[in-house]
This record gives C-alpha cells, structure tokens and sequence, in this order.
C-alpha cells in the first residue's frame, strides 16, 4: 500500500492552526515546547524558529522565559534546550488526574491478555492522535514500542480516521485541507482513497482498519460522549495475516470493549 509521505521541507514543522487567541506570548511559548518531539533531545533557537515558524528573536526571548521558569534546561555546550522534568510531572498529573484512563486501563489489559493483542486509547492534537494509555502484548524488540504520550499521524492510522468521522463535514474538510498542503499530490491521492473508505465503514460498521506499518493490522473506533473530547479505541497486532482476517477475529471484540467502557464510564458519573 502506497501512503506516502510528507514532505522533506514539512515533515518536521508543526502544523500551525489559526485560531482565536486570548494570550499571544502563552501561545507562542507552548509553541516552543510542542518543538520538541521524541528523538529530539536538543534544539537550539534556530531549529525552533524553523519548527514553530516564529522569529528568531520571539524564539530567544520565550526559550529565557522557558529556562526561568524550569520547563527548558539550557546545555551550555551545545547552545540548546532540552524539556527539563516540570514538563514530565504534568504528563503524569494528567493521568493520575484522568477519569477516563482509571476506567479504560483495566478493560485494556484485559482484553490485550486475553486476545494476545495491543490495545491503545488515544486523543487528537491538531494533525496527530496522541495516545493517552497503551497497552502492549507483544514484547518483541524488533517492532516500535508505543507509549503513553506518543503521537500518530491522524491521516495514516485507524485511530486517526476514527476521529475522523466524529468531526462534521466542515471540520473534518478543514483538517484534511491543512494535513494535505504537507503532501505531494501524487502521495496525497491513495491516502484520501483510503480515508473515504474508512469513513464509510466507520459509519456501517462503526470500526475502521489501516495497516500502516509493514506487517502490523490496526483497527479503532470512535469514543464519544464519554469526555468533553472525541476519543478513539483501537486494537493492533503483529501478524501475516490479511487484514480482512484480523477483522473478523477481533472487530466483535473491539466493539464490546468500547461498550464496556461507556457503560464503566456511565456508572462512574451516577455514583462518582
């Protein structure tokens, strides 16, 4: 299957969304820290003004700031910043603080035992999903470990095309406009194909399939009215199997996960 990729020029740049906001320089200071994605472990004030697309001297200023107030640490031999630890301690208060993930979790590691596959619950920031909790079943060194907190790309991944579809028409055009101004035409056209399609079974079926790594199957589903934002559910397993196979082993057992969890979710807030 031919997904393409995003453009060389583009493929590191955040996707900058237009929008109303209240306080410019908190804006542009969450820039800086959204720069920073895994992998990276330093970058100097040239390569975030080439990341956020703000000015060398806006970019100065916020990472001083930044340094101040703890959430960067400046080497001092590399002439770079890296995240330093205030930032990770919010992470962790998020998930400690998550309704939804103290009752998710436990219906995950249920079902990636029982079905020997991985399980993943993830949310959508601009044109990624990030995972808010992951479940792994198989341990194999050789395939990529996915965490908690590791982003996706929303056109590429069932997770994303499951968010997808509980945006209306309008948004969801508007989305897919800003993610294909980072793609050649001729990459974009078999992704859109399969974006369409995965709408369509999203809306028969309720789940969608993508296999966009080589050799493993995925399938999500959207989760809605369970928080004040769209969530996506998926399953995913290393396998040689054909999609179509994964998908009848495991679609029924999806599906039942994400009822588990809205009902979980339904009795938690009669009896908090």
């Amino acid at each position: 299957m031919n997904t393409g990729k995003r453009t060389g020029a583009t493929a590191g740049k955040t996707l900058r969304f237009d929008g109303t906001s209240q306080n410019r320089s908190l804006e542009r200071g969450l820039e800086i820290l959204r720069a920073f994605k895994p992998g990276t472990d330093l970058l100097g004030n040239g390569e975030l003004a080439e990341r956020t697309g703000l000015s060398a001297a806006t970019v100065s200023r916020l990472t001083q700031t930044l340094v101040t107030s703890g959430f960067l640490e400046h080497d001092r031999r590399a002439r770079a910043y890296r995240l330093a630890a205030p930032v990770l301690s919010l992470g962790h208060a998020m998930r400690a603080a998550s309704p939804i993930l103290r009752a998710a979790t436990p219906l995950m590691r249920e079902l990636s035992l029982k079905r020997h596959v991985n399980v993943g619950l993830a949310s959508a920031d601009r044109a990624e999903m990030v995972y808010l909790e992951s479940i792994r079943y198989n341990r194999r060194a050789s395939l990529r470990t996915i965490v908690a907190g590791q982003r996706v790309p929303i056109e590429l991944t069932s997770l994303g095309r499951a968010y997808l579809a509980t945006l209306d028409g309008a948004s969801r055009d508007a989305l897919l406009a800003r993610i294909m101004r980072h793609y050649r035409d001729t990459s974009w056209r078999p992704i859109g194909m399969e974006i369409d399609k995965a709408l369509v079974t999203l809306s028969g079926k309720g789940y969608c399939v993508a296999s966009w790594q080589p050799g493993v199957v995925a399938m999500a589903t959207p989760l809605e009215g369970a928080t004040g934002s769209a969530l996506a559910l998926n399953l995913s397993l290393a396998t040689d199997e054909p999609a179509a196979s994964v998908e009848r082993r495991h679609a029924a057992a999806l599906l039942g996960l994400k009822d588990r969890l809205l009902h979980e979710l339904q009795v938690r807030a009669l009896d908090p």
